[in-house]
């Protein structure tokens, strides 16, 4: 749930809070217009959910009842940050969502074994951004055939035929931000068919 709809949520709640806490004081509607001077309209509609709850409204209700103005409101509660990690292994790679929001792009952890260094350049709808972690990482973008260190960027177009994998005699790490498209190629078995349907190797 977004922070706009805890809020939303949360602010339903006040209504009723008003009309639990006025009853529990055993006061009546007119007593507690004459206490506070607002109008017993105002109040009703307050207690109804009909009339949008303001300090200016709050803060002489709560005084004259006597009660806590965080019985009447609560912050919303704050869900927990941390992303759920689960990763998933296609041909060696593993890719971690860190991402946990419904939208594009999303971002993953990708590890790359050492023995995954024979392109298999593809193509597909979005863009793709990637960064190195550990290791060193061959990209080969179109007619570009480079090796990045760690603390290296780089972002294309993934309608370019692509392909990167490991450069060193490590596995190499890396961030990557993609688009479902992007995710679908990633996480997709080679097979032979595939091997044959690729753009090409170097």
């Amino acid at each position: 749930m977004s922070t706009a709809q805890r809020v939303a949520t949360e602010l339903t709640q006040i209504a009723p809070r008003l009309r639990q806490a006025r009853q529990m004081k055993n006061v009546t509607l007119d007593e507690l217009a004459k206490e506070t001077g607002i109008s017993k309209s105002t109040l009703s509609r307050l207690e109804s959910g009909q009339r949008k709850p303001s300090l200016e409204l709050l803060l002489p209700i709560v005084a004259a009842l006597a009660v806590p103005l965080d019985e009447i409101v609560t912050s919303p509660r704050i869900e927990d940050p941390r992303v759920p990690q689960k990763s998933s292994r296609a041909d060696g790679r593993t890719l971690t969502r860190l991402s946990n929001h419904h939208g594009e792009p999303q971002a993953y952890k990708m590890t790359i074994p050492a023995t995954d260094r024979t392109p298999v350049l593809r193509t597909h709808e979005g863009y793709e951004w990637i960064y190195v972690l550990s290791g060193r990482l061959r990209l080969v973008l179109g007619e570009h055939d480079i090796v990045m260190a760690a603390g290296e960027a780089a972002e294309f177009d993934t309608k370019n035929p692509h392909w990167f994998g490991a450069a060193g005699t490590g596995p190499v790490e890396l961030l990557s931000m993609f688009g479902k498209h992007g995710e679908r190629i990633h996480l997709r078995a080679r097979s032979s068919a595939a091997l044959k349907s690729s753009v090409g190797t170097r």
